[in-house]
């Protein structure tokens, strides 16, 4: 006996998936059929006493055969044939037309229901089979609109089944792509630059909004932090990665949950996390960062409507590490009140990233003085 090669083996797993799927619809469609046999039954026994005789299996095979062909999808009619009750059942179908029913329109809904258990049955099993590779991109490559482009594509089952093959060859997949990831990188940003949109200036409201927070990300140039759905996308950032950075907000700020959740809501929001992915793919602890939000509070300090901006600003220092935190608490400028009323979530970005403005005394950093200059010879 010959062992199968691992190809062939993958080709047949293929095959009894697909067959598994066609066989789970015609038990759907069986089961149909049989609900409408037993309303036949009722009715005639409520209103006869007694159920009619089916008619011949021979003489039902032969008169509903050629309907079941022509009415229901060729893989689900030629399995609900080739089942060794198929003659039993031709008697079932012939008894309802007999009855009265119009198998044109009952067969093509039967039609309907077995294909949406069919599909549904296909679509389970092609995405268990590839969860291990899901798993293998994601680990293995860091977050990015290239990981997610890469996720998202719509030849990611062909991708996916590549990478079983692969495997079932001996290849370190992770390896491969831990491998390529340069490579292909490079083709992703030179593609990028070739065929994206020219970038549009922020805003001058934008800048003193949202420049701080960009510094640093690479962001595409069409990066809308209002559309949250849009730009977790653009980030390249799954649900799953996204609740567990919420969650390391939370915790790094305990007996803040309403200014976590206010940051959290907010147009800010997605640039504190691009923030933090970029941590992540760095190696570099983010909770130990965060940490730093617990020890220095003054984030907490001055109007609570701003509270949203300064625990963004906050989290963005903290997140960059030492050597890019804003001076002493002593000597930080307050958000100016005309800069904090331009955070309206209708003004984003439209290019990223975006230098901050230079600050206008030295050793403060730019998110902590967005006011006027202070008077010479004055300090606050």
């Amino acid at each position: 006996m010959t062992t199968p090669v691992p190809e062939e083996r993958a080709a047949e797993a293929v095959t009894e998936s697909a067959q598994e799927a066609v066989q789970t619809a015609v038990m759907a469609a069986r089961l149909i059929m049989a609900i409408a046999d037993a309303a036949r039954r009722h009715q005639q026994r409520k209103h006869k006493g007694e159920e009619e005789e089916l008619p011949s299996a021979e003489k039902a095979v032969e008169e509903v055969g050629g309907d079941v062909e022509r009415l229901l999808p060729t893989d689900i009619s030629a399995a609900l044939m080739g089942e060794a009750d198929w003659p039993q059942l031709a008697q079932q179908l012939l008894a309802l037309r007999e009855a009265g029913v119009d198998l044109e329109q009952v067969l093509p809904r039967i039609g309907e229901v077995a294909v949406n258990v069919r599909d549904q049955v296909a679509a389970k099993a092609s995405e268990a089979a590839t969860d291990e590779w899901v798993r293998a991109v994601r680990e293995t490559l860091p977050a990015g609109s290239l990981r997610e482009g890469i996720l998202n594509s719509p030849t990611w089952p062909e991708i996916a089944a590549t990478m079983a093959r692969l495997d079932a060859k001996g290849v370190n997949v992770r390896e491969v792509l831990a491998t390529a990831y340069d490579t292909v990188q490079g083709v992703d940003q030179t593609v990028n630059k070739t065929v994206g949109a020219p970038a549009a200036r922020m805003t001058k409201d934008a800048q003193l909004l949202y420049g701080p927070l960009s510094v640093g990300l690479d962001l595409p140039a069409d990066f809308d932090p209002s559309n949250r759905e849009q730009a977790l996308i653009q980030l390249g950032i799954s649900q799953g990665e996204h609740e567990k950075y919420a969650r390391l907000v939370r915790e790094a700020i305990p007996g803040h949950g309403q200014e976590a959740d206010r940051l959290l809501a907010s147009p800010r929001w997605p640039f504190v996390l691009a923030r933090m992915a970029q941590t992540d793919n760095d190696g570099t602890s983010v909770a130990a960062r965060l940490a730093g939000l617990a020890k220095d509070t003054s984030w907490t300090e001055g109007p609570s409507s701003q509270v949203t901006a300064r625990l963004a600003l906050a989290a963005t220092d903290a997140l960059r590490g030492p050597g890019h935190e804003g001076p002493g608490r002593e000597t930080r400028v307050r958000v100016d009140a005309t800069a904090a009323r331009s955070a309206s979530p209708s003004v984003g970005p439209t290019r990223a990233p975006a230098k901050a403005a230079a600050p206008t005394s030295p050793g403060v950093a730019a998110h902590r003085e967005t006011g006027p200059a202070p008077t010479p010879g004055k300090t606050k």
